[in-house]
């Protein structure tokens, strides 16, 4: 083989080969186009030029790329060689590593090229078996990595839509609920939703009755005595998924979370599961007794603390204590009807009535987050009798905002539409009102943002069953 040699051509001069076995999509040539735009093309291309042909040995891609952008010619280096030794050539320039697919049959196509060898060159027989080594490794690797998804890296991608419905999400959900989680339990007797509120004060009592609707499926045997009989419909619980992605994302290791609309039990379970410091605040005994034994069976020696109270008076219940996080689910004004208890939010008679004490709780919230922290409210929108929203997701930025937080990301959870497809055809229908299936997640920071790689460090997902359990 002689010695390579550099020489211009004009790109009509060269050929490319009909054999290469590498492909690259177009949004990846679209991308060496523009770094060739950029750049130049600092990499010449190699041709082989004995029988007149000027065949492209390497860099057929980088051939696109210049015809794309309308190039008349290119520096290329030359060689002269046999047709066996110019597809060896080709193949040793087509690095593995590279950005690129090979053919399906790359592996026939290897031993093609050695059984056209002559049998004067074993060096070139080992070189095409180191070249099938390293493309096996290469392969192994490109496969692991294809396998490394966003999903696997932080439980779910980081997107501003968080889609439930997902498979890597339910998988992810139904390995919580083995656990024993049950959020619903707690929440049956005392709640209702709105719409069966009426005027009537008995209309706790009344909501329970109808909660079992003639022909509505069987309760599972699970649910049996656990209040979930009588939890009126549309009664929400809190998806475990949301709550671990939270705590990996945006709380410090081992952090201390406050939640101040403690509800049912997820939230305290999986904190303390991954190994926070879980301390919630709720209004109903009956609920927390609820929390409390369920935690005992999970969790018996890393229990997460509930306080009956009213988050008023938040300060007084934590004895100050600072957190690491803000974590929550406010009640949604009315939407449900939790009690009748003195400081029940859900009970007040208007909406402005319940955003005067909504506001004062996040502000003392906010003032025990410790600087450069985040804070979290998942929330959604409630419509007011006329059928118009109350534009409660603006309200509560304004309230984090004034206390001192700003709004740092936001996200849509996507949930399941269960029952709606039923519902919405008349609601559609009569009001044009559209079928809600998701919530909006709101993150605050309290602080500076630059820094938060300095105080919560690499993203480390994990399996579920990774988190600390003794």
């Amino acid at each position: 083989m002689k010695i390579p040699k550099i020489k211009k051509f004009k790109l009509s001069q060269l050929t490319a080969a009909d054999y290469n076995p590498r492909v690259i999509d177009d949004n990846a040539l679209e991308g060496l186009a523009n770094s060739i735009s950029r750049f130049g093309c600092v990499e010449p291309i190699v041709v082989n030029v004995r029988g007149g042909t000027n065949t492209i040995i390497g860099g057929h891609q980088r051939f696109r790329a210049l015809e794309k952008l309308g190039k008349k010619d290119v520096i290329c280096v030359t060689v002269s060689c046999s047709k066996a030794d110019e597809k060896l050539l080709n193949l040793s320039l087509n690095n593995p590593a590279i950005q690129g697919q090979f053919i399906e049959d790359i592996g026939e196509y290897i031993e093609a090229i050695r059984a056209e060898l002559p049998d004067d060159t074993d060096y070139l027989a080992l070189r095409i078996d180191q070249l099938r080594g390293e493309l096996d490794k290469s392969g192994e690797v490109f496969q692991e990595q294809a396998h490394i998804t966003l999903a696997e890296q932080f439980i779910v991608p980081p997107f501003s839509v968080f889609d439930a419905r997902q498979g890597y999400w339910q998988d992810r959900k139904r390995a919580w609920l083995t656990l024993g989680i049950q959020s619903e339990l707690g929440r049956g007797k005392g709640i209702t939703n709105n719409k069966m509120r009426g005027e009537n004060k008995n209309f706790r009592q009344k909501a329970d009755r109808n909660s079992n609707l003639t022909g509505a499926p069987k309760k599972p045997d699970w649910a049996v005595g656990t209040g979930t009989e009588n939890m009126a419909p549309g009664t929400s619980i809190f998806d475990p998924v949301l709550c671990e992605i939270i705590y990996r994302w945006f709380c410090p290791d081992k952090g201390n979370v406050l939640d101040p609309f403690a509800g049912g039990s997820v939230r305290g379970i999986v904190a303390n599961y991954l190994g926070c410091k879980y301390t919630g605040v709720e209004l109903r005994a009956e609920q927390i007794k609820a929390n409390k034994d369920q935690a005992k069976m999970i969790l018996p020696n890393k229990m997460p603390k509930w306080i009956q109270g009213d988050s008023i008076n938040i300060n007084a219940l934590t004895g100050k204590n600072k957190c690491d996080l803000i974590f929550s689910c406010p009640p949604y004004y009315n939407l449900e009807i939790y009690s009748d208890l003195n400081g029940e939010l859900s009970a007040k008679k208007t909406y402005k009535e319940f955003l005067t004490g909504y506001r004062v709780i996040v502000k003392n919230c906010v003032v025990l987050l410790k600087t450069n922290r985040f804070a979290c409210f998942v929330v959604g929108d409630i419509r007011d009798k006329k059928g118009f929203y109350q534009n409660f997701v603006s309200d509560t930025i304004a309230a984090f905002e004034d206390a001192g937080a700003r709004l740092y990301n936001e996200a849509i959870l996507v949930t399941a539409v269960g029952s709606l497809p039923i519902r919405i055809s008349k609601q559609f229908q009569s009001g044009r009102k559209l079928g809600k299936t998701h919530q909006n997640v709101l993150l605050f920071y309290k602080g500076d943002p630059k820094t938060i790689k300095d105080e919560f460090g690499t993203i480390e997902a994990g399996d579920m069953i990774d988190g600390i359990k003794d």
